[in-house]
């Protein structure tokens, strides 16, 4: 049985929960890191519920920190390996979610950033059915080094939307990954959009978080936001 795990939760404003957006984060980080990018779509997005679960392990040397897998730097293949050891257990959360909220797969969004984007992509794109939506920021899409890019397409069991946010100055995950990852989406015949932020390091700015916005009131099929921007 796949590890259970749980994190903070942010309930639809208009009641019920028509629509499901789970938030993966980083490394190091927790839920708690990117459950308030829910408050920031809430008004865009206000019958959806947001849950931003802790990765299952935690990091020896960071007590609050949490991982998804380990990363040593010492094995070129260990996000491939990691990313799929760790499926199973974000598998087992989003069933579990889709049996508490009455919802399925075509009302779900995965949204991740860094390692959180790895695990968006590995597991939205090997769902039995596609999400509504994978949002990646500042991340990029693990493959199997020893067969590359090239055998995702025999790999994976859907296509959903996906869309893909860097910070141009990113020292982390240099911005090179958006371009081989929306790529490597291309040639798998994955529909994949992506946006540039200027200026922006390791992280999520409200330019991001905008266009994360409007793609994911895209996907679902809502009315595009009248006015202002997220936030």
């Amino acid at each position: 049985m796949a590890q259970t795990i749980d994190g903070p939760r942010l309930a639809p404003r208009s009641g019920r929960a028509k629509r499901l957006v789970v938030l993966l984060h980083g490394y190091g980080a927790d839920g708690n890191d990117l459950i308030e990018i829910g408050r920031q779509w809430q008004a865009w997005l206000p019958d959806t519920y947001f849950v931003a679960p802790h990765a299952p392990s935690r990091l020896p040397q960071m007590p609050t920190g949490r991982q998804w897998f380990p990363l040593t730097m010492r094995d070129p293949n260990e996000r491939w390996v990691g990313a799929n050891a760790a499926q199973p257990v974000i598998d087992a959360f989003l069933d579990a979610e889709f049996a508490r909220h009455g919802l399925d797969e075509s009302k779900l969004a995965l949204v991740g950033f860094s390692q959180g984007t790895m695990m968006a992509l590995h597991v939205g794109l090997r769902r039995a059915r596609p999400p509504a939506a994978l949002l990646g920021y500042s991340g990029l899409l693990v493959a199997d080094e020893r067969a590359g890019t090239e055998a995702l397409k025999d790999d994976i069991r859907g296509r959903p939307p996906v869309l893909l946010i860097h910070g141009e100055a990113d020292d982390l995950i240099p911005a090179d990954a958006l371009f081989l990852s929306a790529e490597g989406l291309a040639k798998a015949e994955v529909p994949c959009q992506w946006h540039l932020c200027p200026g922006l390091g390791h992280g999520i700015d409200a330019e991001g978080l905008r266009h994360g916005g409007l793609f994911l009131t895209q996907c679902f099929g809502l009315p595009y936001p009248a006015r202002g921007a997220a936030g």
